[in-house]
């Protein structure tokens, strides 16, 4: 009797360690995606607090060009707004989406992208209050980004390119990323080629999609993968 109350206690506890450690992969996941996040957000912070101190300096670099020019100092002029340029090339955002925790995240990911020599159209507006969280919202956008930025990397650079739109339809929050592929067209079921371990970024957009009752859609042809996805931001 003992062995087989030990056998039932052996399985349960088997039965039990498959969700449980299910949790604690998603748990490390999460922790691991919000200091990104984090990360992104105080990197875009940053760049609005330079840009408002630009801003508040604009009256001074306006007097400085002027006693320039009253000394017909052309040189002096050139030098200095050589200057301004770098200093607004360097708090300058790509996207401005109207939500700061959706530009740290798209910010960071165009910046990569245009990094790996992969050109990005993007046209995005988000609102600042939404249904979806602030971290499901930037789960969803980093790791499409990362697909996209994945797959571009197999085509020659100058046939690199992404193309994002994000915006309101009615109630729901649309999104819509298309990258070119080097594959041909696939049916069934979506696969990442990162290898064992690295396809959670897939499950977690599915994942945050079913939970908020939206709808997604992948679809390959054409030599373009294109991601969709409508997310209700009405009342429960």
């Amino acid at each position: 009797m003992r062995s087989l109350t030990g056998l039932l206690s052996s399985r349960c506890r088997e039965v039990e360690g498959v969700p449980l450690f299910a949790r604690l992969i998603d748990k490390r996941i999460s922790a691991y995606q919000r200091e990104l996040v984090e990360i992104h957000y105080a990197e875009v912070e940053n760049m609005y607090r330079q840009m408002r101190g630009w801003r508040h300096d604009y009256r001074s670099h306006i007097q400085v060009l002027k006693a320039h020019a009253a000394r017909g100092d052309l040189e002096a002029i050139q030098a200095y707004l050589d200057e301004l340029e770098k200093g607004l090339s360097a708090v300058e955002t790509v996207v401005k989406t109207g939500n700061a925790m959706a530009d740290a995240i798209l910010n960071s990911k165009i910046s990569l992208a245009r990094s790996k020599g992969i050109r990005v159209q993007a046209d995005a507006q988000v609102p600042v209050e939404m249904r979806i969280s602030p971290l499901d919202l930037c789960v969803v956008l980093g790791n499409l980004f990362d697909n996209a930025i994945e797959a571009s990397l197999l085509l020659p650079e100058g046939e690199r390119l992404i193309r994002l739109y994000v915006d309101m339809k009615g109630t729901q929050l649309y999104i819509s990323i298309t990258n070119f592929t080097a594959g041909k067209k696939q049916i069934g079921r979506f696969r990442t080629t990162k290898g064992e371990g690295h396809g959670f970024g897939l499950l977690r957009i599915d994942a945050i999609v079913e939970r908020m009752g939206g709808y997604l859609s992948r679809n390959s042809e054409d030599g373009a993968f294109t991601t969709e996805i409508l997310i209700p931001q009405g009342a429960d």
